[in-house]
């Protein structure tokens, strides 16, 4: 089967094809300046030409158009987004007339974050069950309020996370998602795209509605331009049959398949990991979540078949359920990139995602310059997670030809200045709230650090109301 891996955008010949853009001709730009959003029709329609001006730090992501592993850029750099791409990243940029120009000197410019694990109608339970480990989450919490959840109600939760985690940086989420029935899983989708993020549905079902599988895809994804599909699966011995199943219908669509592998150390009894190389799963269609309990056998068998993982640190800390072996997937050569998952993680912040990413294992190994670094987690967050999915051709670093999904960082604040190591800080020491621009597909998301267009305290109000509806539903 086709399996849509996006082809690599050929660098050399975008850079030199940067000309086919006509910037040339422009002679007059729009007042500079940090501007307040357009109309609404920006927004779920028509984007603007933006160019961001005179960046004091770019992490392009790209080697071949910054600086070292991470692309960098510094003082007084440009990035001009076109068409939903990124046009070019120069210095002194001539733009197209019309264009807004954002003024972001001082100010630090990379790829939007991408979530490679997620669980988002779990904003419903946060903070919850917290001193259950995982079996002890997954049956007080996660079991016992899904099926509580209407259609409705789902849109709302979220509805809610989604937009909390476009706010906090992430511009593509991979959700996770339980088996739901098939209008709820239209207002799933729905929620998701009305607030504006990259999003891959990784839909799971019981064996007896596999078919709702191909049919969510058809009717509610396909149609949409920032969604893609995964299949979602539990991988087990005792369920072989119905893997192998899910494994071919995942192979017919053409999309990657998604499964939770070895988070608690119980996991074991399944064991996982053969299910799905008897299965046939084992590749480079395979994402696995956690992967924290992997033996020496199985961390070298991932890397030899190109299997993707996910690491989810503040998750796998509050559920006690352990360290991923990280350092040992690396050497390896597995590709590797961060997640929030859910309502485990209580938060949608993905610094805090990194440097947890970080600090657990120089604490476990004692070695300060341990895998991952500063650099290597910035990428995981970033063209490391695009790479995971199959994704890196089109998002992922601020290559010119590729999808302008963009952050600008505001480091002029009480938790980040003073300057002395940029890329450090970011990952020491950013919060969302330095998130000051968000662009998806080039439709400007955040702007001056707020949400464009987006009533927030309705937001929250309908999920309260959602909330106290699953508290009925329970009592």
């Amino acid at each position: 089967m086709n399996f849509p891996f996006f082809p690599e955008v050929s660098r050399r010949r975008l850079l030199a094809g940067i000309g086919s853009v006509p910037l040339a001709a422009a002679t007059t730009t729009s007042t500079a300046g940090r501007e307040r959003p357009g109309p609404p029709q920006e927004i779920r329609g028509r984007r603007r030409t933006t160019v961001l001006r005179g960046a004091g730090l770019v992490l392009t992501m790209d080697p071949e158009v910054g600086e070292g592993p991470l692309g960098t850029l510094e003082g007084g750099t440009d990035v001009l987004l076109r068409n939903g791409r990124i046009a070019a990243v120069g210095k002194d940029l001539d733009v197209p007339h019309g264009t807004r120009v954002v003024d972001v000197s001082g100010q630090l410019v990379l790829p939007g974050f991408v979530d490679l694990h997620n669980h988002l109608w779990q904003s419903s339970i946060r903070g919850g069950c917290a001193t259950q480990d995982l079996y002890g989450w997954l049956a007080g919490c996660n079991r016992a309020v899904l099926p509580r959840i209407d259609a409705r109600d789902m849109y709302r939760f979220v509805h809610l996370a989604a937009l909390d985690a476009l706010q906090a940086g992430v511009t593509t989420v991979v959700d996770w998602v339980h088996p739901i029935p098939y209008d709820t899983s239209e207002r799933y989708i729905r929620a998701l795209d009305d607030a504006g993020l990259r999003f891959v549905y990784a839909a799971a079902q019981n064996a007896a509605d596999i078919r709702l599988l191909p049919e969510v895809k058809k009717d509610f994804l396909d149609p949409l331009p920032l969604a893609s599909a995964q299949v979602s699966v539990h991988a087990g011995m005792a369920a072989l049959r119905e893997l192998r199943q899910f494994r071919e219908v995942a192979d017919e669509l053409g999309v990657m398949l998604n499964s939770h592998v070895l988070e608690h150390r119980d996991d074991r009894k399944d064991d996982p990991v053969r299910a799905l190389r008897e299965a046939g799963a084992f590749g480079p269609r395979l994402l696995m979540n956690h992967a924290i309990h992997l033996t020496d056998e199985e961390i070298a068998l991932t890397g030899e078949h190109d299997v993707r993982v996910a690491h989810c640190p503040l998750s796998n800390m509050r559920l006690a359920s352990g360290i991923m072996p990280l350092p040992a997937l690396h050497r390896h050569g597995v590709r590797a990139g961060l997640g929030h998952d859910g309502g485990t993680n209580d938060t949608s912040d993905m610094f805090n995602v990194m440097k947890a990413a970080v600090g657990l294992q120089r604490a476990r190994h004692e070695d300060a310059e341990i895998h991952p670094t500063i650099p290597a987690v910035l990428r995981m967050a970033t063209l490391g997670g695009a790479e995971c999915i199959g994704m890196d051709g089109r998002i992922g670093s601020l290559t010119p030809g590729k999808r302008a999904d963009v952050l600008v960082l505001d480091p002029g604040t009480l938790n980040f200045a003073p300057r002395f190591d940029w890329t450090s800080q970011i990952v020491l020491n950013g919060q969302p709230p330095n998130v000051r621009y968000v662009f998806v597909d080039g439709h400007l998301r955040k702007a001056e650090g707020e949400l464009v267009h987006v009533d927030t305290e309705r937001v929250v109000r309908e999920a309260e109301l959602a909330a106290d509806h699953v508290r009925r539903a329970g009592a």
